[in-house]
């Protein structure tokens, strides 16, 4: 099957939902300078930058990872029918998901865990569908394992109990806050449904070989995930990237960074340290394969994919 890696003992499959090819660069990346693609366009491959248009491709998917007993969603993408009408390209949408996890060989009903990064509309998206009016858990035998912090925040920006503790003072004033009504349509049904398994990010596995990391700065307790399989090791990146691009230039904020300082520094963090460990690398945002790695150049990196 097309992007499907295997790390140790463990499959990893991309599950798609979006794909689109004209991101305007400016717009992704507010701090963007004429240097930034004159410099390291030629580096990135046709199928993620086009020289002609100057813009950039990008893709929101998820990961299923089938290991010796378990099976598991890393991140569940945007969701069918949820209504976002700030963002349009999210809004309403209709899309086979469900119908490209069953192409892979995976029931809803057959999904032991679900491993969110964060809370953001495009990484939750798909932990409920629509029922009879009402947002269901659509992974009803799951155990959805999400930052105990991300919780808090989230739902006190939804009305929900105050957390004024929060955001921790040393990530600095936020930029902005995340979509309105995700946590509402994509977080709270699991939790009344008694489905979650709320977490401490600080590198403790949680299943075997998994394990959530603080990659703080894109959201408020961000976390990119470490698998361990057979000696070999991986790490889901989630939003630390959002394009090949900020491998080259890791200074570049998106604009979705509710904190962006904090985010250059965790994006500092994990491209040395996948350089240094040569793991591979899966994005969320990343288009072609979504899977590659970090190579180091003195003080610069690099990226291939796989």
């Amino acid at each position: 099957m097309a992007n499907t890696f295997q790390i140790g003992d463990v499959t990893v499959t991309r599950i798609d939902e979006l794909r689109w090819t004209d991101t305007d660069a400016g717009v992704l990346y507010p701090d963007l300078d004429d240097q930034a693609l004159a410099e390291h366009g030629g580096s990135l491959p046709g199928g993620s930058y086009d020289p002609q248009t100057g813009q950039l491709a990008q893709s929101i998917h998820s990961w299923l990872l089938r290991m010796p007993g378990r099976t598991v969603l890393i991140d569940t993408a945007t969701g069918n029918g949820k209504s976002f009408p700030t963002v349009p390209l999210l809004d309403h949408l209709d899309q086979p998901y469900l119908e490209r996890l069953l192409d892979a060989g995976v029931h809803p009903q057959q999904v032991d865990a679900v491993l969110l990064t964060h809370l953001h509309a495009d990484h939750v998206g798909w932990n409920t569908r629509k029922q009879d009016g009402r947002w269901v858990p659509t992974f009803p035998n799951a155990r959805h394992l999400f930052s105990r912090v991300e919780d808090r925040y989230n739902a006190a920006l939804s009305g929900r109990e105050p957390a004024p503790d929060l955001p921790p003072a040393f990530l600095g004033a936020p930029d902005h806050t995340p979509i309105a009504g995700v946590y509402d349509q994509s977080v709270r049904p699991v939790i009344e449904a008694g489905l979650e398994q709320l977490i401490v990010v600080d590198g403790g596995e949680v299943l075997d070989g998994l394990s959530f990391h603080p990659t703080p700065g894109h959201s408020v307790d961000h976390a990119s995930i470490r698998l361990r399989s057979r000696g070999e090791e991986a790490w889901f990146l989630a939003d630390v990237m959002h394009h090949p691009l900020q491998v080259y230039r890791p200074d570049l904020r998106s604009v979705y960074c509710e904190f962006p300082e904090p985010a250059r520094a965790s994006r500092l963090w994990a491209l040395e340290h996948a350089a240094d460990t040569g793991a591979t690398c899966f994005t969320s945002h990343f288009a072609e394969s979504s899977a590659g790695r970090v190579s180091r150049h003195g003080d610069r990196f690099s990226w291939r994919f796989l």
